[in-house]
């Protein structure tokens, strides 16, 4: 009798730490398709694709054209990430520097802001680098060489590579990227460019 009791609460006792076990994992899990939040910085070089040339000449419209004044300037991003494939990023870019101003006037010179938002695609995980694609959509705001400025809708298509260093830091390897702006004076605008730039993983 004592050796039947003896076995029935071996059994019961390992059909508890079997529950516990798996109560753990199935918590574990959950925990691991939390929502993370990661902010960063970047640096940025763009092909403004426009040279200050207008049709006619005494600034009837602007006329896009490749530019020997690549734009430089600074952004933020923020990723968002709901679960391995949903994934969002906003980014703010403000192209201030190396700007073409014939004239000299200062706020006459051209540059370009962008403000985007859309889904991010992560299309392949190696060591610890995750390349992704990407897909935003918002407004460019562009000052023209006479002083002139504009709002405009913008599109861009991209991608890149982010590189995890820590649990918490993360290096945004390269970035490119190319927009599409589909009213802009009486044409279009196709600026693209490169970034580089830290991101840090909030939670």
């Amino acid at each position: 009798m004592l050796r039947k009791r003896s076995v029935a609460l071996l059994l019961l006792m390992l059909l508890g730490s079997g529950a516990l076990t798996a109560r753990a994992q199935v918590v574990h899990a959950a925990t691991a398709r939390h929502i993370s939040l990661t902010a960063g910085g970047i640096a940025s070089v763009f092909q403004p694709d426009y040279a200050g040339n207008w049709q006619p000449p005494a600034y009837g419209y602007p006329l896009a054209g490749a530019s020997n004044y690549p734009l430089f300037g600074a952004g933020a991003y923020v990723d968002v990430r709901f679960t391995r494939w949903a994934q969002f990023e906003a980014e703010g870019r403000w192209l201030r520097f190396n700007q073409f101003n014939p004239t000299g006037t200062p706020g006459a010179g051209i540059s370009q802001d962008n403000y985007l938002i859309g889904p991010r695609i992560p299309i392949h995980n190696f060591w610890k680098a995750t390349v992704y694609g990407k897909a935003l959509v918002g407004f460019a705001n562009m000052n023209f060489d006479s002083g002139v400025s504009g709002r405009f809708t913008d599109i861009a298509f991209g991608g890149g590579a982010d590189i995890r260093l820590t649990r918490r830091i993360s290096i945004r390897a390269l970035d490119v990227e190319y927009q599409y702006w589909p009213t802009w004076g009486n044409s279009t605008l196709s600026p693209y460019g490169a970034s580089v730039g830290v991101g840090y993983r909030i939670f």
